[in-house]
């Protein structure tokens, strides 16, 4: 057995429910089947109270405190350390293992959600992504604010999927939802389609009760998948797009735009214009536009039921071009480049795996 040479710090244990880190526990486990990697997954202090102390004096303090990590220590060595936070508040907890920096020879802090406008409430939490050797954003328009304030390059890193678990061929399920919608929506755009469910009988699913919980991660996630390989259109919009009194001005590409054009879903919502997007989804017809706010939406449904053969095309471009830039191999494969790791076999014989099923995806006339 080869001895692992990737350290990777996992809050599964510490935040084992939160919606969001389902998609951070993928791309860990994804990794954990291309390279030789320790999982290091701490538990946390279940009471809480130490936790809420340590970030109400970070927020104030130059102090980083142990915020409720039970005491525990990597035992080997290693050639790189991850570690995917999911806002700065994380640092906390990555810090809280104090020999990290000195069992690995490189390390990387990948962020989530860390918008431009926020970075003034997290001095003291961002002084510790210094630590870091590389520093990846999944926010391509905080790369430059951060890096300026932190007086580090910082990189944009893509978001990315499990491709071929969200992919739909070769079993091609049998699309029986008509319109999947989950998390944030337009109220106005909601309601149209709610229109569309009384007077057509459209089978529309959505989020009808509030909560960011999920009572197990991994099941969580792959039910996910398997009703997006189930429904034939996709609501998408960048992030916090109802909350410009948070992101300000800036426009990011959410994890939804991965995930539903992995799965082969039409996407319909809005084209985030921010730079990025037409490098990442430059293929044609990767989404059809419909404005946030809209409530248009059934005519623009309307349109695409009358083009089959035009659906088929977008749904395999949309699999094919995922499997062929968005999984996360290629995101590993960043990352390792970034630390000066050479890949493992395992991610070079996934890769190839991934060219053989878009090619196939490619010459199908099923989809």
């Amino acid at each position: 057995m080869t001895n692992p040479r990737i350290l990777i710090f996992s809050f599964r244990n510490i935040d084992r429910k939160t919606l969001f880190r389902c998609a951070h526990y993928e791309f860990e486990d994804t990794i954990s089947q291309m390279d030789a990697v320790e999982l290091f997954a701490p538990e946390a202090d279940q009471a809480g109270a130490r936790h809420q102390m340590a970030l109400r004096v970070a927020f104030h303090l130059p102090l980083a405190l142990n915020p409720g990590i039970q005491p525990s220590s990597p035992k080997g060595k290693y050639d790189l350390f991850l570690a995917i936070c999911g806002s700065p508040r994380d640092l906390l907890m990555v810090n809280a293992v104090s020999n990290w920096r000195e069992v690995c020879k490189k390390s990387i802090c990948l962020m989530d959600e860390l918008w431009a406008k926020e970075m003034d409430e997290y001095p003291h939490f961002l002084r510790l992504l210094k630590d870091f050797d590389v520093i990846m954003l999944y926010y391509s328009e905080s790369v430059k604010p951060l890096s300026e304030r932190i007086g580090r390059s910082c990189t944009f890193l893509p978001a990315g999927v499990d491709t071929i678990s969200f992919c739909p061929y070769p079993q091609l399920p049998n699309r029986a939802v008509d319109v999947y919608s989950i998390g944030r929506r337009s109220e106005i755009t909601h309601r149209a389609l709610l229109r569309m469910v009384e007077e057509e009988g459209l089978f529309y699913l959505h989020d009808s009760i509030a909560g960011d919980q999920a009572i197990d991660s991994m099941q969580h996630r792959a039910l996910f998948r398997n009703l997006a390989k189930r429904s034939r259109y996709f609501i998408v919009n960048p992030g916090l797009i109802d909350r410009p009194d948070k992101r300000g001005n800036q426009i990011e590409i959410g994890n939804r735009y991965y995930e539903g054009a992995a799965s082969g879903t039409i996407m319909l919502g809005e084209r985030p214009n921010n730079g990025e997007f037409e490098r990442l989804f430059g293929w044609p017809e990767a989404l059809v536009h419909v404005p946030y706010g809209s409530g248009h939406i059934n005519a623009v449904i309307k349109e695409l039921d009358d083009q089959p053969e035009r659906q088929k095309m977008m749904r395999r471009s949309n699999v094919a071009q995922s499997l062929l830039r968005h999984d996360w191999a290629y995101r590993w494969e960043t990352m390792l480049a970034s630390a000066g790791l050479e890949p493992m076999p395992a991610l070079i014989q996934r890769k190839q795996r991934l060219r053989d099923v878009a090619d196939a995806v490619l010459n199908s006339k099923l989809m």
